[in-house]
């Protein structure tokens, strides 16, 4: 298998990039990213450790991430499972990189910068919902803003929905879950969970 192990080769197979890909970056948030970030319900917050990369989807309503200033971005987090991969990683390398989507909306918005954890009552109470503060709140100070083509929006379909199944292609969360108890040797319903779940979800969003 022939690979690309250097930035010349990689130049050498692919070109330059073309001048407007570049001038688009820009490292604060200016009028036109924080409408963007203003206007997005969903973004995915990428982190690394010495264990690797870790990508988490977020979401709440629009304007969740609140552009605090040119260089600083506050998100809440919520309530979940535990796992608190992209926190323990944010702990022991602060850097971060968010792509935020807006349904419809071709192009998406990539942000790079560093990040810590608050856990300061005021601000947590500030991101509440449905009466609940946030857990924690992320404070990113900004490095680098860029907005990205329509491409792989287009190429993908995400916002046509003439592309979408018409019925689940893939397991459930019950039987995924499922597969796994059994590995441990636990019994585990998985019919009773994917029934029970949006109840349980409605009780746990926030």
């Amino acid at each position: 298998m022939k690979t690309i192990n250097t930035i010349e080769a990689l130049l050498d197979h692919y070109g330059e990039p073309v001048d407007r890909a570049l001038w688009k970056e820009i490292d604060h948030v200016n009028d036109h990213y924080r409408q963007f970030i203003e206007e997005s319900p969903f973004c995915v917050l990428a982190t690394q450790s010495e264990q690797g990369i870790d990508l988490s989807p977020r979401g709440d309503p629009a304007g969740f991430v609140c552009v605090e200033s040119p260089t600083l971005l506050y998100m809440p987090d919520r309530r979940g499972n535990n796992r608190l991969d992209s926190l323990r990683n944010i702990v022991v390398n602060p850097a971060v990189g968010l792509i935020f989507f807006i349904p419809t909306v071709g192009e998406t918005l990539r942000v790079g910068g560093t990040a810590c954890i608050s856990v300061d009552p005021n601000l947590c109470q500030r991101f509440s919902e449905q009466g609940k503060p946030a857990k924690a709140v992320l404070c990113i100070d900004v490095l680098k803003v860029y907005f990205q083509c329509q491409k792989a929006i287009v190429r993908s379909g995400l916002w046509d929905s003439e592309t979408y199944p018409v019925e689940r292609p893939v397991p459930t969360a019950g039987e995924m879950t499922k597969h796994f108890a059994l590995a441990q040797a636990q019994d585990f319903d998985a019919e009773a969970y994917d029934q029970n779940y949006p109840l349980h979800l409605k009780n746990t969003l926030y």
